[in-house]
């Protein structure tokens, strides 16, 4: 009893460690966006000695804070609502199927997941100048379809194989089927399963750089938060406690999403897991 005493409190310690250090560039960014230019260069991981709010106001100003905080919102909702769509309908069908084809179908839809944006990204930057969806925040939401299906098909899909299917055979002799056997009956079910999926996404969609910087960085009224944190750092001048501020004004709207929907995370995965 003593030595497993001993042992949860060793790991615990451990875990505590590795959070912190997990924590501490997110707490150094803090600190140096409340750092005037001169404070921040002379020493970079000290408390700030007189604290720069006015750092705040001032890249609220200079960046239209709001304009740019609605293109993110835009972006993200607009993402996320199309990845829910797309994956949770794909996975039950797939899941309910069962042909020689299913298999090698749902295969081919998760496969993505495996290939470097890196590899494809002047391939999909073309092709969206050739649609037109290149410069435009809906555009870029569209975009995010694709890159963010895979992933969350491949949790609502292990997660659907659990619902028995005697549950759609009573929803078609109640007169329910198609889209309304799963929006109404199938769809509510899945629940924990999609709180993981809306963190997941809402984390990728709404800090990401590389994608909008292909996409939507060519207008000031186009750009997202995560870009003009990039505008304050430059070829003959960076502004690193602006680039700092703007920055932890970017992911605070996320960080906050985090905090009160985290408890379902472990919950949705463990459960599909299982049901899986």
């Amino acid at each position: 009893m003593a030595k497993r005493k001993t042992g949860r409190i060793a790991l615990e310690i451990i875990m505590v460690v590795l959070s912190l250090l997990f924590l501490y560039p997110l707490f150094l960014t803090l600190i140096n966006s409340l750092k005037s230019f001169s404070e921040l260069m002379t020493d970079v991981i000290a408390l700030p000695k007189n604290l720069a709010f006015e750092n705040y106001s001032y890249v609220w100003k200079y960046i239209n804070y709001p304009r740019l905080f609605l293109n993110n919102a835009v972006i993200t909702i607009l993402g996320l609502a199309g990845i829910i769509f797309v994956s949770s309908i794909g996975a039950y069908k797939l899941a309910r199927t069962k042909t020689k084809w299913s298999a090698l179908i749902y295969f081919l839809c998760i496969m993505p997941m495996l290939i470097p944006f890196q590899s494809i990204m002047l391939t999909v930057l073309q092709m969206a100048k050739n649609l037109h969806l290149s410069e435009s925040t809906w555009g870029l939401g569209l975009m995010y379809w694709g890159f963010g299906a895979p992933l969350a098909m491949f949790i609502y899909h292990g997660f659907v194989k659990g619902i028995p299917k005697e549950i759609d055979e009573s929803a078609v002799i109640d007169g329910a089927s198609g889209f309304r056997l799963f929006f109404s009956v199938i769809f509510p079910l899945l629940k924990s399963v999609t709180t993981t999926v809306i963190i997941i996404d809402v984390m990728w969609i709404w800090n990401d750089f590389l994608l909008p910087l292909l996409m939507v960085n060519g207008s000031p009224d186009t750009k997202t938060l995560t870009l003009a944190a990039y505008t304050f750092v430059g070829q003959y001048t960076s502004d690193w406690q602006y680039a700092m501020t703007a920055m932890v004004m970017a992911v605070l709207p996320s960080i906050i999403v985090f905090i009160f929907l985290q408890k379902y995370i472990v919950k949705g995965v463990v459960a599909g897991a299982v049901k899986g």
